[in-house]
């Protein structure tokens, strides 16, 4: 095969490469990046055309009739040519010209009554392929196998996501719910790591999603858990005061009820199903869970502290000390009252009129 293009290059560790390579004579699509043609050892990066755009149309529709009309808004905008059905016809054309090219079937695209329906299966669709590995992956009952196939569907993703296809219809009404399921296959995979056990080795992974993808709440209820389980239940908490601030701010909404069912497990030291999550290394059987009051379950201001934390104004040290916010220091001033920069981890160490 010829090259008339150069793919993104982009390395992936074993376990996250296609498990289906293009079986002899049968080209493979993909779509799950930039549009392209492989046959497993090159790789042909579709030019910006019409009939690339009328490809990437038909492609994410596999097996499935597209109408007309949509091909010509995909093809042409909202101003096709006059014989609108004949140039579609003609844009097909060249694209079966482009098929002979590459060694695909002529027989691919196939002409239905009211549009056109192009046939693939995993072998040839990488988007077909990351579908049957992600189903795999809730089916297979071996936790380690589940989660190998959540990241070798994950793994045939690239950026940018159909970036050479210059059409404002699909990358309006048919790229958001495709970008949708590979954030699907991410928390596959992050659901897949937590039920190994393997919280810590996630976080950086996590904290990357919600970088990316700073109002999704699945991910940052992931994050939120994976943090908790290490013991690192400030930064859980700032996680949690974080998305609430942006989709106060953004979209005028709350959390839902799983995030906001977390924040209230991390506050009280319990898992969302109210199982004790494990202590944080160096902790003994018995320690309350940081900050909630090493002292005593009863120790006076221990929910208050846990209040403070929550409201940002107090920030848990990883020794399960408390740093003192400025805002909380001037009031605490303000009232005749002297603070610490860093209050103790036991509230009854507090002085009396700052603990109460």
């Amino acid at each position: 095969m010829s090259k008339s293009g150069s793919p993104v290059p982009q390395e992936t560790p074993p376990e996250a490469r296609p498990a289906a390579a293009p079986a002899p004579g049968r080209p493979r699509f993909l779509v799950l990046g930039l549009l392209a043609i492989t046959d497993g050892s090159d790789t042909v990066v579709l030019q910006p055309s019409r009939p690339a755009s009328l490809l990437a149309a038909l492609l994410l529709h596999p097996g499935s009739v597209v109408g007309s009309e949509l091909l010509q808004r995909v093809v042409w905008g909202s101003n096709p040519p006059a014989g609108g059905r004949s140039a579609l016809h003609t844009c097909v054309l060249r694209l079966r010209r482009l098929f002979a090219k590459y060694g695909v079937s002529d027989h691919a695209i196939e002409a239905v009554p009211g549009g056109y329906r192009l046939h693939a299966d995993a072998d040839t669709l990488d988007l077909l392929d990351f579908r049957a590995l992600l189903a795999r992956s809730h089916t297979d009952e071996d936790p380690e196998s589940a989660l190998r196939h959540a990241r070798t569907a994950l793994g045939l993703w690239r950026e940018p996501l159909l970036g050479n296809v210059h059409s404002d219809e699909i990358h309006r009404d048919l790229v958001p719910p495709l970008a949708e399921e590979r954030l699907l296959a991410v928390e596959r995979v992050f659901g897949g790591e937590l039920r190994l056990g393997r919280h810590r080795e996630m976080i950086p992974e996590a904290l990357e999603a919600v970088r990316t993808h700073p109002a999704h709440e699945g991910l940052s209820a992931l994050l939120i858990t994976a943090l908790h389980r290490c013991g690192r239940r400030a930064e859980a908490l700032a996680e949690y005061r974080r998305i609430h601030t942006h989709l106060a701010g953004e979209l005028g909404v709350d959390p839902g009820p799983v995030l906001r069912g977390l924040q209230l497990a991390v506050l009280r030291g319990e898992s969302a199903g109210g199982r004790a999550l494990p202590l944080p290394p160096g902790s003994a059987p018995g320690d309350a869970p940081p900050g909630l009051g090493r002292g005593s379950p009863s120790a006076p201001g221990a929910s208050v502290l846990s209040s403070l934390v929550d409201a940002g104004l107090l920030e848990e040290e990883p020794s399960g000390r408390y740093r003192v916010h400025d805002l909380l220091r001037l009031f605490v001033q303000a009232a005749g009252a002297s603070l610490p920069a860093t209050a103790p981890a036991d509230p009854t160490g507090l002085p009396p009129s700052a603990a109460g």
